[in-house]
């Protein structure tokens, strides 16, 4: 349990110096109230403008948040004024994941910016448009699949089904773990109760002896401090940083090898999902617009996001955290245990198993080599 009355670590962002409940809670107002500033510039399709209330999963006065509630002001100046985003951040309408999938297919939101693997339960396909446990572990190897293999294609098909448009994946970060104790092989986690995002994640960590919990970010924390969790996975050393992480845990564990920081969401994507009414009432024009626009945000994010994370890294090590990664042993046995669970989920339905073909076809290629037939002998779709 923290000692509540040491003073708190301060944390990367403008309002250093106030506590981190403080600073979430006034970052909050500032962020469900956001006003869009960009100009207004008249056109006769301007004049029919539509405005989309979209809602973020990043937290308010994170980094993440800050990023995207720039992209969203920016919105209404960069498409003269036909289309404006006014941004929310977790919480702030949908209070929770359920809430904020169902307010986007009611049209209470139009459009959201979520974790794409969180609608595992709803969409289990959804648990390969963004990384799984040993899955491809490169940003670039996503953007292959998105847009040079047909799995968007594929994914809006998919989403459509729900009253949803998938409009294109949003690049974001490997995820780490924060621990309230040293972690140094995998056989160090058996019996830990630890935060996860459930799903086909969840199921490989249980392989190794680990209680999962799932619960979003703003949750962590407190979680933490009580220590009614063990440790948490969540995104990066930069979110983590605004959220607290280094008042409440000394440990992270960055499982991988060198040269990779995560073996289990090397690369975790976000990705901008719109009401199917709310897309449609857009203009061909406009369409194309944002689709574009999403393509460009995510190379800003991503690179946004890296660079944050190398900053607070030194942050965390100069509040005293230590850091950690898996023997190359365990990284095999990590390996071992995840495949098979790829096509458990892939038989989960057929629009599993279409998602899933795209990759396994692109990782058994040999130009690619990510996968061997050995890897995967005596598994089938």
């Amino acid at each position: 349990m923290t000692d509540n009355t040491k003073k708190p670590i301060k944390t990367g962002n403008p309002a250093a110096g106030t506590s981190r409940r403080k600073f979430l809670q006034s970052a909050a107002v500032v962020g469900g109230a956001a006003i869009l500033s960009a100009p207004y510039i008249g056109s006769a399709e301007a004049a029919r403008g539509h405005v989309w209330k979209v809602q973020s999963t990043w937290d308010a006065g994170t980094t993440g948040y800050r990023l995207f509630e720039a992209w969203c002001n920016g919105m209404k100046e960069k498409s003269s004024g036909e289309l404006a985003f006014k941004p929310f951040p977790a919480k702030a309408v949908a209070a929770d994941n359920n809430a904020l999938f169902d307010a986007v297919r009611s049209g209470v939101l139009q459009a959201m910016n979520p974790f794409s693997l969180y609608w595992s339960g709803k969409i289990p396909a959804s648990v390969f448009l963004s990384s799984y446990p040993a899955g491809p572990d490169q940003p670039g190897q996503w953007e292959t699949m998105f847009y040079g293999l047909g799995m968007l294609d594929v994914a809006r098909d998919i989403y459509s089904k729900f009253g949803l448009f998938y409009v294109g994946p949003i690049q974001h970060d490997a995820n780490i773990i924060h621990s309230k104790k040293p972690v140094n092989s995998l056989d160090d986690m058996k019996g830990m109760k630890i935060r996860l995002p459930g799903g086909m994640v969840a199921e490989v960590f249980e392989k190794f002896g680990v209680s999962t919990t799932s619960m979003p970010g703003s949750d962590i924390y407190p979680a933490l401090e009580k220590g009614t969790i063990d440790a948490a996975d969540y995104v990066g050393p930069a979110i983590n940083w605004d959220l607290g992480f280094a008042e409440v845990t000394k440990y992270i564990i960055n499982m991988g090898p060198p040269g990779q920081t995560s073996l289990y969401q090397p690369v975790d994507l976000m990705d901008l999902t719109v009401n199917l009414g709310a897309w449609k009432r857009l203009s061909p024009k406009m369409q194309t617009f944002v689709e574009d626009q999403v393509k460009t945000y995510s190379v800003h994010h991503y690179t946004s996001i890296q660079k944050a994370d190398l900053i607070a890294m030194e942050k965390f090590l100069k509040a005293g955290t230590t850091v950690s990664r898996l023997p190359a042993t365990d990284v095999k046995r990590w390996r071992k245990a995840a495949i098979p669970v790829w096509f458990e989920w892939a038989k989960r339905n057929a629009d599993s198993k279409r998602v899933f073909k795209i990759h396994l076809d692109y990782m058994l290629n040999p130009y690619m080599g990510y996968v061997t037939p050995d890897d995967v002998k005596g598994l089938s779709l």
